[in-house]
């Protein structure tokens, strides 16, 4: 799932590639990975828990199951196991960064006042 739905199921996919933004597809980038770290799991000795993982010879890359997108689906909606987690750490680091705003405002509007007083300073030609 982490490549993002399928390229036949991705809205932004195709105008990505168009673009250059993106220079593979996310099925191309999920068959990359799976590819490449097969044989190293295999030669950690670690199993890989899809019963539908093989290697197809006619292609020359791995087949493996089908991704339950209905639980993509529902992390991205913010429905995921550690999505209470996430927010809350996101809510924390904006509180403990209210400083940094607070002074970059601080600052622009000095700033802001500095200039209008050197504008208003100035001679006005006829």
């Amino acid at each position: 799932m982490m490549f993002g739905p399928s390229d036949d199921n991705s809205p932004n996919s195709a105008q990505s590639m168009a673009w250059r933004i993106k220079r593979k597809s996310n099925d191309e980038l999920r068959q990359e990975f799976v590819d490449k770290t097969v044989p190293q799991a295999k030669f950690l000795g670690l199993s890989i828990p899809d019963a539908d993982l093989r290697w197809n010879e006619a292609l020359g890359q791995h087949d493996f199951g089908s991704i339950d997108w209905n639980e993509f689906f529902a992390v991205v909606a913010g429905n995921g196991p550690c999505n209470s987690e996430r927010i809350e750490a996101r809510r924390k680091a904006h509180a403990e960064g209210a400083w940094v705003r607070e002074a970059a405002s601080a600052y622009a509007a000095k700033q802001a006042a500095r200039r209008s007083s050197d504008a208003a300073a100035k001679p006005q030609a006829a």
